[in-house]
């Protein structure tokens, strides 16, 4: 069945794929977004330019019918107020793309299901998408589906606290690279192609509304593993260095969100929800292959001038050299 589907985004690192496969599925795809990126869309998309800031031309989303809204860009709850304003009694299916940082930390089963509270303490970024959330479950008229991805990639290569370029040229000019805890402990890792097809599945599905789900691998992979693999891909040798996560928090404050929040603990998902719904589906599981594209990306982003070093890379040569003097 076709149906008419709206991508708010439609280019980012998860949702390109999801466009390519919705295309492919024969679905009638707009997409609605800033036209800054440089990706290409599949041929017969129809692209609308603009702002969600911009009520204006956001609101006039709201003058069309979409079977479903697939909603990438909402990280605030302010943000689901005004959606809940512009496609209330306008689409079939409002799906909401959150996050598996929102799940409790540490979760309390080994196992995460859809059943894990929904607990943040220390990420603003995931407190936000559980108040967004929250506001979506409180609304009326307008049918819902909650998506949460792990930590998907494809042009952006895996890091625990920054950018990944920045770990990708450290390892290129022979510098350690920061672990926090001792780089066992598993983080489950998702190619975006992977989770595109059973996000794809669950358009138009009467078992969705009402219902949130998470897509991932069904197997994780320690961080010392991630980063060994990336610099085999970069060809050289990873140096890593083993710091503490509070340690690392009393060095940069900001960190505490995404590392006690998220990063630092273990990440494994039971998805046989989405499967029962959406139908099974498989995802890449070795390093290499979830890394191959990434690194491909890095490559080609590294081969052009190196931007300035910058003060983090410096408060990382800081953290290496400390740390390591504690253990000589």
């Amino acid at each position: 069945m076709s149906l008419n589907v709206l991508f708010i985004g439609g280019t980012g690192q998860i949702s390109l794929p999801c466009v390519q496969l919705a295309v492919e599925a024969g679905h009638k795809v707009t997409v609605f977004n800033r036209g800054r990126s440089e990706e290409k869309l599949p041929d017969g998309v129809r692209t609308i330019i603009g702002d969600m800031k911009d009520k204006a031309s956001y609101g006039a989303l709201g003058d069309e019918r979409f079977d479903v809204v697939c909603q990438f860009m909402l990280f605030t709850p302010d943000q689901m107020d005004e959606d809940i304003r512009v496609f209330t009694g306008k689409t079939g299916q409002y799906i909401f793309i959150s996050s598996t940082s929102v799940y409790e930390k540490p979760a309390r089963h080994y196992i995460i299901t859809e059943k894990t509270p929904a607990v943040n303490p220390y990420w603003p970024y995931s407190q936000a998408k559980i108040a967004a959330e929250e506001k979506l479950r409180a609304t009326s008229g307008l049918p819902w589906t909650i998506v949460r991805p792990s930590h998907t990639v494809r042009n952006g290569i895996p890091s625990m606290m920054n950018d990944g370029d920045l770990s990708a040229r450290r390892m290129l000019a022979g510098k350690p690279v920061i672990v926090c805890g001792d780089g066992t402990t598993p983080w489950t890792l998702t190619r975006s192609v992977d989770l595109a097809k059973p996000f794809i599945g669950l358009f138009g599905k009467e078992k969705a509304l009402g219902e949130d789900f998470h897509i991932t691998s069904d197997r994780g992979h320690g961080w010392d593993a991630i980063y060994r693999t990336i610099a085999r891909g970069l060809g050289v040798e990873a140096k890593i260095v083993h710091v503490p996560t509070d340690t690392l928090v009393r060095y940069h404050a900001e960190w505490e969100g995404p590392l006690m929040g998220d990063k630092t603990w273990a990440a494994l998902f039971d998805n046989s929800k989405v499967k029962s719904v959406a139908g099974d589906f498989t995802c890449a599981e070795d390093l290499e292959t979830i890394l191959a594209e990434p690194i491909t990306h890095v490559k080609r982003r590294l081969a052009g001038p190196a931007p300035d070093a910058g003060a983090m890379d410096a408060l990382f040569d800081r953290i290496a050299a400390e740390q390591s003097a504690l253990g000589s």
